[in-house]
Formats: structure tokens, sequence, C-alpha cells
């Protein structure tokens, strides 16, 4: 079958990068002056559209349940956004504000990678290109760990269970990065803890590390080519590495999947990290996404795909994608309902408090309040100890009528000094005017 466009949508400006999430209801792209649009995929209706950014924005991801989209940037910031703010009708007249800024990066952002769990109860990679790749932890919007590499990383893929991600630089070279490791432990044993963690200053510099170690988790995609040399030289393979555009997982976490500038898809074993297939279907042109999916039941055999709907209908049903509006309506938005999962959130039902009966109120009542039987002080201690309570009072008190005493015999001297200075001072002038008396009386 001839490959077709299905649609073609006119957008208002040039979109540097796209995303949609995984529930295909939303769609969002961002353009090269930092703007953000936000349309809805099955009425094309435009929600919203915001400078989100000072420069371009480079990449664009939802998170896995959709209630937030992240935003990296040229001007090396990353913003996450809540959905459900940018579709508020009440909002719309001011400028959107972050959820957050993750602001630590000092170049352009090259790629996001959300963490598995509901919004903000999850974790977030982003690569730059400054040579590092930080993780991220949404709920107290705070920096874990960041990792320095010896390359800038131009993409990152990411374990569904966060064990471990591989980060590729453009001289096609791709590190693995365990995220937990297993220390020998004074009995000899090995128990497993998490590597990083402490904030800010916590810096893990790939490479530094034992170059066997080192070694076990760098991947070199290249291909052998051959150089027709003179006689003893004419069989010589040299290896070139072609830069790394995209990564990703599979769904068993047990392959990994490299795409080329050159248009080559290497797959990869994990643990061995030996190269199990190569696909070559897309020569001369660069691979920019790759994903993996289940194998559609259709390709499976021997599997009836007859539904009710199918039969009346002709066909499997899809879900409607429309073209996009190129400006924002207050109508089409206003007449259009926006429909959201939440997340659950655990709280004790009614019936678990009723519960609780009144005879197990009174028993817990008495267990904290009232002391317990062997714990019972006897009466004669008591009698003993409130005797030592009056005997130290008695001293006390001595102590405090000495201490007064004491005061009162420095205050009365103090006194006594004073009033003695305050006498000696008036006769010291009535001798001195004599003095001067007597002067004149002699110059007379």
């Amino acid at each position: 079958m001839k490959d077709q466009n299905a649609l073609k949508i006119v957008l208002p400006e040039r979109l540097s990068c796209i995303a949609v999430d995984r529930q295909g209801t939303y769609c969002a792209g961002g353009t090269s002056q930092g703007r953000i649009y936000l349309w809805e995929l099955a009425s094309g209706v435009m929600y919203n559209s915001w400078e989100a950014h000072y420069r371009q924005v480079t990449v664009l991801r939802f998170m896995h349940d959709g209630a937030a989209l992240l935003s990296g940037s040229e001007d090396s910031g990353v913003s996450v956004w809540s959905v459900s703010r940018l579709l508020d009708d009440d909002i719309q007249n001011d400028l959107p504000a972050p959820y957050t800024s993750l602001s630590d990066h000092t170049l352009p952002i090259t790629d996001i990678v959300c963490g598995v769990g509901a919004f903000p109860s999850c974790r977030v990679l982003t690569a730059s290109i400054d040579h590092s790749v930080k993780v991220w932890d949404l709920s107290s919007k705070s920096l874990l760990t960041t990792f320095h590499f010896p390359q800038a990383i131009a993409c990152v893929t990411w374990d569904v269970t966060e064990r471990l991600f591989f980060a590729a630089s453009a001289d096609g070279s791709v590190y693995q990065v365990n995220l937990f490791r297993k220390p020998v432990d004074k009995s000899g044993g090995r128990v497993a803890e998490a590597v990083g963690g402490s904030g800010v200053t916590d810096i893990i510099r790939i490479g530094d590390e034992d170059p066997k170690e080192a070694k076990k988790r760098l991947i070199s995609v290249g291909y052998m080519l051959r150089h027709y040399l003179p006689s003893r030289h004419a069989n010589v393979y040299r290896t070139h590495r072609e830069p790394v555009t995209t990564l990703t997982i599979s769904l068993t976490s047990s392959m990994l999947l490299i795409g080329t500038s050159t248009g080559m898809i290497n797959i990869y074993d994990i643990p061995s990290h030996q190269l199990l297939r190569s696909i070559s279907n897309h020569t001369g042109y660069s691979i920019t996404h790759l994903a993996t999916m289940l194998k559609p039941p259709d390709l499976i055999g021997h599997v009836s795909l007859t539904l009710s709907a199918s039969e009346k209908d002709g066909g499997m049903p899809v879900r409607p994608v429309l073209p996009f509006q190129r400006m924002r309506e207050a109508k089409a938005r206003e007449a259009h309902e926006v429909v959201m999962m939440l997340p659950v959130q655990e709280k004790p039902s009614s019936e678990a408090l009723l519960s609780y009966s009144s005879d197990e109120l009174l028993r817990d009542h008495a267990f904290f309040v009232q002391p317990a039987a062997d714990e019972a002080v006897p009466a004669a201690s008591l009698q003993s100890r409130v005797t030592e309570l009056e005997d130290e009072v008695v001293r006390l008190r001595e102590q405090l009528g000495r201490a007064k005493g004491v005061n009162d015999a420095m205050w009365d001297g103090v006194v006594q000094r004073v009033l003695s200075q305050a006498k000696e001072k008036p006769a010291e002038a009535e001798t001195s005017e004599e003095n001067g008396r007597v002067r004149k009386r002699g110059r007379a």
C-alpha cells in the first residue's frame, strides 16, 4: 500500500518539538520563540498558548498520567506545567505559572525523561549540553543527584523500574548508569543501596571509577569499514562511531534500541551489551524517534477480531483527529467539556471510623492514661521520697536566708559609702572658700 497523508494541519508557527500524552487526548507543541501551544486531538480546540521560555523550546514531555507537561529550552531551564491549570477557563487571560522550575543546568536542555508514578509523586531525568544528567524529585521540588559525563549528552532513556538509565553522546558513546549498587558489608553479604540522593552537592562523575567497570558500562555505536590498502594491509577494518540521535528500552527492559544520524537502528542486549540486530531500512535519513509497543492482535495469528462494532461500522473504531485551531477561540472552548482522570486519594471511610467500638476506645484510653500494674510504686517508697523533698526544701530556705543576709550587708555598705562621700564634698568646698577670702585680705 502506498503511503499517503491522512491529515494535513496548518500550524500558527513553525514547531521545534511536539509531544502527545499517553492517553492520546492532548498535543503540545513548542516553537523557536519559546512559545508553547496546547490542543485537544479529538476536537482540534486550542486550549492555551503562552510564552514559556526566553529561547527555543527543545523538548516537551507529558507525565505518565497526563497531569503535567514538562518543557526544556535553550535557556537551560526546565518548567513543569499543570495541565489542569492550562485548561482552566478562569485563568485564560493570565500568564500561566509553572508548578516548579528546574534551573540547575547551565547550557541548553537536550532531553527529559519522566519516571513512573502519578504527578507529582515521581522523579524526572534532565539532560543538557553541560555534560550532566540530573535526577529531580517533583514532590519536594528538589535536585537529588547530578551525574557528570565526559561528553555532552544528546538523549537519555530510563528503565521502567528506575534501576538504571542510558545516556548517549553525539560521538556515538552510550553510557549505562546504575542507580543501585551492592556494597559488601562487614558480615560479608551484599545489600543493595541507592546511588546518590544527597542533593545539590551530590555530583557523581562517570568515568572516574575503575577502567574495567567503566568499559563494562560503555557501548560504542558504530560500523565496520573496510579500507583497501596494498598487499599485506588489504583487509583492515576500522570502527567509525555514529552520532546517536535517540534511545529507547523495550517493554521487557531486556533490549536497548539505538537510533543514529545515518538511519541505522541497533538493538543491543542490556545485560551483555551484545549487538543483536541492525535495521537499515532508513539509510540516508536520521532517526528522530524510537518507541516499542505490544504486538498487534492481527499479527499474532489464529485470533478472531470479529466484534459487533466492526460488523456494523465495517472496521475497528478509531479516535478522531481534527485540524488544530490557529488561535484561541473562547466560544469553541466554552462549548467543549474537559474530562481529566484525577489520581485516587486514599482516605479512611466513615465505616472504618465507626467500626471503632466504645469498648475498644475505653480499653485503649486505660492503656495510655492509667499506669500498668507492674509499674505501680509502693507506698513506702512514696513516703521516703516525700521526706527527701521536704528536707531539700528546708535546705533551700536556709541557703536563701544566708544569701539574703549577704545581699543586705552589701547594700548597707554601699549606701554608707555614698553618704560619706556626699558629706566630704561640702566640707571641702567650705574650706576652699575660706582660704580664698584670707588671700584677698592679705592683698588688700
